[in-house]
């Protein structure tokens, strides 16, 4: 079906288009900023026992650690690429990684629970500004469907394996030095990519304020996400039905819904309804947020299982899970760019989303005392299913993407993996976490009960993951193929009525 908005497929004029060693760098560039961003979104999670111990952090306090970085994460996605389209997406991603590079370095010399809990607040906005716009770039950099492809395989690798790759820095660093230095590593990876930045990413001046400032609706869909995220982080510590959940929720339903008439009425909305018109952008961003709700029970819980029941250590951990970054980066990077050429997006995604339901399942019947060539290496392998099912399903949610607004629907797919993740921290968290106590309060042991509340996460998980594959082949539609190089079209690439709608 095609889409409703005009495809952002055309070449710019040959004067605009940068060359092609020049476009290989800027995709470095924005594949590093988004690997620091993401690898620090998990390299805390293995360090967070030492931080604790270190800087006299209170059990309900150390969540904060976290839940700093979603809440500003997840709640500026939206507003930064929107103001990438307005000002520029080049100026807002070197804006955001220069604030991010400060922000770790003030999160590495923390000496308190406060100045860590502020720079990791700090690091959240720099983190929202890169993450926003980066995608945005990228597509109107990359206009064929071949390189684009390509170029979305490697920007997806930076998601898909990214954070298991940060687990095992962070259980390396953290037992090798300190777990300062899972921030300070930051200083030089972000300094070279302000650097190279400045040189490679084109020149943009952006619309203009003027043309789409909605100070009012940026500060409605900010303050309602910021609530939202706030309330799903909430129920770990204090339940479903308190009024610190409660009440911040209902906020959060007030605001969205005053920021959706808004966006109906708006002369320059922030974020045009008509976005959504697209059945493969509208499917694509809610099969986004129940993989990365279930994705949370994979990288999280079974890093868990490891240290808690199994005994590892951090750098062990770390380890452990490296085999499934190597499974998902040889996925998104050597094969998933060619399948999606030949298959297209949407029978890619269906084929990764069912590995990933093969994932979980099996960790469903994971032993108590499992062992791990036999238990666990074969979820790290079957996790290749990410590497396909990130580029398809990133392709089809920008599929919809004019030059003008690539930097909003970039961030709104960004936004919903931030509501993703935090359902999926607040959902399978305090399942697990509930599963535990009622079995320790029966008398079983610490190990057993710990197995048996990830293993309801885990399924959970694997609903999450069915309930994806079942809005992917009902609402998402194939997009059409480019049509096959000829002599007279050596590059594969003109633009026919099939071609020119997606």
């Amino acid at each position: 079906m095609p889409s409703a908005l005009p495809s952002s497929h055309s070449s710019p004029s040959p004067g605009l288009e940068p060359d092609d060693r020049r476009r290989r760098l800027a995709l470095g560039v924005i594949a590093t900023g988004m690997l620091m961003i993401i690898l620090d979104g998990s390299i805390v999670t293995v360090a967070m026992p030492s931080m604790q111990r270190d800087l006299g952090f209170t059990p309900a306090g150390l969540s904060w650690v976290v839940n700093a970085y979603l809440i500003a994460f997840g709640s500026l996605l939206l507003l930064a690429g929107r103001l990438g389209d307005l000002i520029g997406r080049s100026r807002v991603f070197v804006a955001g990684t220069a604030l991010f590079t400060v922000a770790s370095v003030l999160a590495g010399a923390a000496t308190t629970p406060a100045l860590l809990i502020a720079a990791r607040f700090l690091q959240g906005v720099g983190g929202a500004a890169v993450s926003a716009v980066g995608l945005g770039i990228l597509v109107t950099l990359f206009t064929r469907p071949r390189e684009r492809a390509r170029a979305i395989a490697v920007f997806s690798f930076t998601g898909a394996a990214g954070a298991s790759i940060g687990q095992v820095l962070g259980g390396v660093l953290t037992e090798a030095l300190s777990w300062h230095w899972i921030f300070l590593i930051n200083l030089p990876i972000g300094a070279a990519v302000l650097l190279v930045a400045r040189r490679v990413l084109p020149a943009e001046t952006g619309t203009g304020l003027s043309g789409g400032a909605d100070v009012l609706g940026a500060a409605l869909v900010t303050g309602g996400l910021m609530s939202a995220i706030y309330a799903a982080v909430q129920p770990a510590e204090y339940g479903w039905v308190s009024a610190p959940t409660l009440v911040p929720a209902a906020l959060a339903l007030v605001l969205l819904v005053a920021f959706t008439v808004r966006q109906a009425t708006a002369r320059t909305p922030l974020m045009p309804l008509r976005l959504f018109r697209s059945r493969n952008v509208a499917g694509a961003n809610l099969v986004q947020m129940l993989m990365v709700a279930a994705l949370f029970s994979f990288q999280v819980l079974v890093a868990l299982h490891l240290q808690n029941v199994l005994g590892y250590g951090a750098a062990a951990t770390g380890l452990a899970m490296l085999p499934a970054a190597l499974a998902i980066g040889a996925m998104s990077l050597g094969a998933s760019a060619r399948l999606i050429a030949g298959f297209g997006e949407r029978v890619v995604l269906l084929a990764g989303i069912l590995l990933l339901i093969g994932t979980l399942g099996l960790l469903t019947r994971v032993p108590e005392q499992a062992r791990y060539v036999t238990d666990l290496l074969p979820v790290m392998l079957l996790a290749a299913g990410f590497g396909l099912a990130l580029p398809a399903l990133t392709a089809l949610g920008m599929s919809g993407a004019r030059d003008d607004d690539a930097g909003l629907v970039s961030g709104v797919f960004n936004t919903t993996q931030q509501i993703g993740m935090a359902l999926g921290v607040a959902v399978l968290s305090t399942l697990a976490a509930g599963r535990t106590d009622r079995l320790l309060g029966t008398g079983h042991a610490r190990a057993e009960a710990l197995t048996e509340g990830y293993r309801l996460a885990f399924t959970v998980g694997t609903g999450l993951l069915v309930a994806a594959l079942a809005v992917a082949f009902l609402v998402l539609r194939p997009t059409p193929r480019p049509p096959v190089a000829t002599p007279a079209d050596p590059t594969g690439t003109v633009a026919t009525p099939a071609t020119a709608e997606r």
